[in-house]
C-alpha cells in the first residue's frame, strides 16, 4: 500500500461525472470568493463614508453650502448621495414658493428614500449568489460523492478479493467531491450571513439619517416660513 493517499492522483482517475462535479464546486468557489473580496471593501468603504459625512453634517455647517460641495465635487455615494437628492429635491420645491410645508419634505423624503434603496441594492447585489452557493454546493458535492461510490462498487463488483487496501482509493476519491462542496459553501455561507448583517446595519442607519435630515428640513422651512 501507498504511504498515503495523492489528491491530484485521485482527482485525475475520477470519472467524468465527479470531475465535472468538482470543476463546477470550483468555480463557484473562484466566484463567491471575488464577492466576498468586493463585498469586503464595499461595506468597509460605506460605513466609512458614512461616518464621515454624519461628522460633516453634523458640525453645525450651513447645509446649503454642504449641498454645494458635494454637488461640485460629486457624491461618494451612501449618506452623501442621499443627502444630495433629499436637499436637491427640497430646494426645487421651496424655489417654486409653494406654502404647502408637508409636501415640500415629503418631496425631499421620496427623493431620499429612492436614493437610499439604490444605494443598499448595491450593496446586496450578487449576495444572492454566496446564499446560494452556501446551501447547494453540499448537496452538489453530495451529488459526486454518491455517484463516485456507485461507480467503485460497480468496478469492484468483478474483483474476488476485495480489501480495504483496493476499496480505500475509491471511496477516497468519491469522497473529494463532499470535501469540496463543503470548501465551496461554507465560507459563502459565512459570509453571506456576515454581509447580509452589516448591509442592514447600513440600511438602519440611512433610515435613522433620513428622519433625523427630515426634521432639520422641516425646523429650516419654519424658521424661513416665520421670517
Amino acid at each position: 500500500m501507498n504511504g498515503g493517499l495523492n489528491v491530484i492522483d485521485l482527482i485525475k482517475n475520477s470519472s467524468l461525472p465527479v470531475m465535472g462535479v468538482l470543476l463546477i464546486l470550483v468555480i463557484f468557489s473562484f466566484l463567491s470568493w471575488v464577492i466576498i473580496i468586493r463585498k469586503l471593501s464595499q461595506t468597509k468603504a460605506a460605513l466609512e463614508n458614512a461616518e464621515k459625512f454624519e461628522e460633516r453634517f453634523w458640525s453645525g455647517g450651513d447645509l446649503a453650502q454642504l449641498f454645494r460641495e458635494v454637488s461640485n465635487r460629486g457624491a461618494e455615494g451612501g449618506l452623501e448621495t442621499i443627502f444630495e437628492s433629499g436637499f436637491r429635491e427640497f430646494a426645487r420645491q421651496r424655489q417654486r414658493k409653494t406654502h404647502d410645508t408637508r409636501g415640500v419634505i415629503e418631496g425631499a423624503e421620496r427623493a431620499m428614500q429612492v436614493s437610499s434603496t439604490r444605494e443598499i441594492g448595491a450593496l446586496e447585489r450578487n449576495l444572492e449568489f454566496l446564499a446560494n452557493v452556501g446551501s447547494i454546493s453540499p448537496y452538489v458535492g453530495l451529488f459526486g460523492t454518491v455517484w463516485g461510490i456507485m461507480g467503485a462498487f460497480q468496478g469492484l463488483g468483478d474483483m474476488k478479493d476485495v480489501t480495504i487496501a483496493v476499496v480505500a482509493p475509491h471511496i477516497s476519491e468519491a469522497l473529494i467531491a463532499t470535501a469540496m462542496g463543503l470548501f465551496a459553501a461554507i465560507p459563502a455561507q459565512w459570509m453571506y450571513n456576515r454581509f447580509a448583517t452589516k448591509v442592514e446595519h447600513i440600511a438602519s442607519r440611512y433610515d435613522v439619517f433620513q428622519e433625523e435630515f427630515s426634521s432639520v428640513l422641516q425646523r429650516q422651512v419654519q424658521a424661513d416660513d416665520v421670517a
